[in-house]
């Protein structure tokens, strides 16, 4: 089990297992849609209805080889997880949530770091690669403020794809943003 240093010791860092699967959902759902995402600053409430992820989706990540869904842990309770893949000549961030109840308290920068450090150090990447809903210029400029750049290239929502969600809206896609890692 690998602990990261963070302002309080408190938080456990930890691959996911099988038994995590219906843990993760929870927390991904509550970081993103409906109501109770709308605790944090997070949410995609207003632009997607519907399910953001699904167990099979998850034990996919997890039983992926080139694939790591790295939890975050306080109290026996998982508050945070990102999936990071190996992909050739640099690392895929996603599924990153936070619980909405912890937002605002630097888990995250915290967990994105050790995304990053984990991602040099296990696969020695030069860059960590993610998509980020175009639309979502406060979630976009949190990760330029982490060191990611906009690169303009953009791929279409996957419309009519419930798996991703249900749009709200009919001017949603994915903007690829990259951060060296040397």
């Amino acid at each position: 089990m690998d602990t990261a240093a963070t302002e309080s010791t408190e938080f456990t860092f930890r691959d996911a297992t099988d038994a995590d699967v219906d843990a993760l959902v929870a927390l991904v759902e509550s970081a993103y849609r409906g109501d109770s995402s709308r605790a944090g600053w997070t949410t995609e409430a207003d632009i997607l209805e519907g399910r953001r992820t699904d167990p099979e989706g998850v034990l996919a990540v997890i039983k992926n080889p080139d694939s790591r869904l790295l939890t975050v842990e306080r109290g026996g309770r998982i508050v945070a997880c990102c999936q990071l893949e190996h992909r050739g000549d640099h690392a895929y961030f996603g599924m990153f949530a936070v619980s909405p109840t912890v937002q605002g308290g630097g888990l995250g920068k915290t967990v994105m770091a050790q995304a990053e450090r984990q991602a040099r150090e296990n696969w020695q990447v030069a860059e960590m690669h993610m998509t980020v809903i175009s639309v979502r210029d406060d979630l976009i400029a949190w990760y330029e403020r982490r060191g990611y750049r906009r690169t303009g290239r953009m791929t279409p929502f996957p419309y009519g794809d419930e798996r991703f969600g249900i749009p709200q809206r009919d001017d949603l896609q994915f903007e690829l943003l990259v951060k060296e890692l040397s």
